[in-house]
């Protein structure tokens, strides 16, 4: 990692992206460029956390999200403890700041926690000396899935002042468009929410975006298109009358892609529902990024993990 870098990040944590500054973020994608090449070594190892404890705590389900957590913490060469909902004093009634107390006394140095609830990483933070990452709390902010969907963006199309990024679908549930908006919109995107009136409450307009409801009109006026996932555990709420008028309305096909730009980005930060957001030949075709969405993720992660714990030092912590 570059000292620079180093320098330049000052918090011990990382809980939303909200907070962070335009040099903030672009020294977290700059730090995980240099961490790239680490996935390309036979031995995938490097000694930056070696003797360091790295918690995963999930209060929510999680496949992607914690397995790269745990594969970046790894290759960063520090010890790793898993603990779910299920397995933690959290049921029989304990506190999250007193479970994570305790942890903390066991040693645990970084904490990467997904909550129901929005502001439990914050709290957190404020009751630990550890290091605190958020790894999604309820709608609130997903911060590295933000990072990691930028590293992408900004790989493909390099510098993206200026540049055109929609969101698409369920941007009321979705933790994922908030970090994208703050993050995007500190990097000088243009920023498009696109989706039913019922999944874009009108408090966006705010944050300085365009807010569309006709998919079709603007299909040739942006450079990416990231597909949120809709949510199905919402539909009892009847939020859109079906998911077949979904996919009819703003699903990602190969139709709606041969009248994108040339070179548009497709992303979905997943879990995909195929056929409902996006077509199987969109979602494995040339234009799609999702895999290197996710190769990216272990980057990202480790940047993230290496600059919390340096500047946690870096204070005497």
């Amino acid at each position: 990692m570059p000292e620079t870098a180093a320098r330049a990040w000052t918090r011990k944590d990382l809980l939303g992206l909200e907070e962070l500054s335009r040099a903030e973020i672009e020294h977290v994608l700059d730090t995980a460029t240099g961490f790239k090449e680490i996935s390309t070594r036979s031995i995938k190892k490097a000694p930056a956390l070696r003797g360091k404890v790295v918690l995963n705590l999930f209060f929510e389900p999680s496949t992607r999200t914690k397995t790269s957590f745990s594969l970046a913490a790894q290759r960063l060469s520090a010890d790793i403890v898993d603990i779910v909902k299920e397995a933690s004093s959290a049921v029989k009634g304990e506190s999250l700041v007193d479970t994570g107390r305790n942890l903390e006394a066991m040693g645990v140095d970084i904490v990467i926690i997904r909550h129901q609830q929005a502001g439990a990483p914050a709290l957190l933070a404020r009751s630990l000396d550890a290091c605190v990452v958020n790894a999604g709390d309820g709608t609130h902010e997903h911060p590295t899935q933000g990072l990691l969907d930028i590293f992408t963006m900004r790989e493909k199309l390099g510098d993206l002042t200026g540049r055109k990024i929609a969101l698409v679908g369920d941007i009321t549930h979705s933790r994922v468009a908030r970090s994208n908006i703050w993050g995007l919109r500190s990097l000088g995107a243009e920023v498009g929410l696109i989706g039913p009136k019922t999944l874009i409450p009108g408090a966006f307009k705010e944050l300085g975006v365009n807010i569309h409801h006709n998919l079709d009109e603007v299909l040739d006026h942006y450079d990416v298109f990231n597909i949120l996932r809709i949510q199905m555990e919402r539909q009892n709420k009847g939020l859109f009358p079906s998911v077949r008028e979904y996919h009819y309305l703003y699903g990602i096909d190969s139709k709606r892609l041969s009248r994108m730009k040339s070179g548009v980005v497709i992303m979905h930060p997943g879990p995909i529902n195929r056929g409902i957001e996006i077509s199987h030949e969109v979602a494995d075709g040339e234009n799609s990024v999702i895999l290197r969405q996710v190769s990216n993720g272990l980057a990202v992660r480790m940047a993230v993990l290496m600059l919390v714990q340096s500047a946690r030092e870096s204070h005497g912590g």
